[in-house]
């Protein structure tokens, strides 16, 4: 344990900020998860809804560098193509 006052802050700050990008990326997560779902199931409309949901976090996730940007376009090239091929 730090003990210098900017040093105690500093833990408190990373700790707190650890647990928002935690919650950011299993939101994120869950939100493909469940679009997966929906076209594994076959479920066109519910899938036409989540798309766009789902590659809008995973926008957010990589302005906000929780995800790197080559992640972010990797799976949204991944979803793309699966949403292609419910779609087609």
């Amino acid at each position: 344990m730090p003990n210098i006052k900017s040093a105690k802050k500093r833990v408190l700050v990373t700790e707190k900020k650890t647990m928002e990008n935690k919650a950011i990326k299993s939101a994120l997560k869950t939100s493909i998860k469940k679009f997966l779902a929906a076209v594994q199931s076959g479920d066109k409309a519910l899938a036409d809804r989540l798309y766009p949901e789902t590659v809008s976090a995973i926008d957010a996730a990589a302005g906000k560098g929780i995800i790197h940007k080559n992640n972010a376009a990797n799976k949204k090239a991944k979803l793309a193509k699966k949403y292609a091929s419910l779609v087609a």
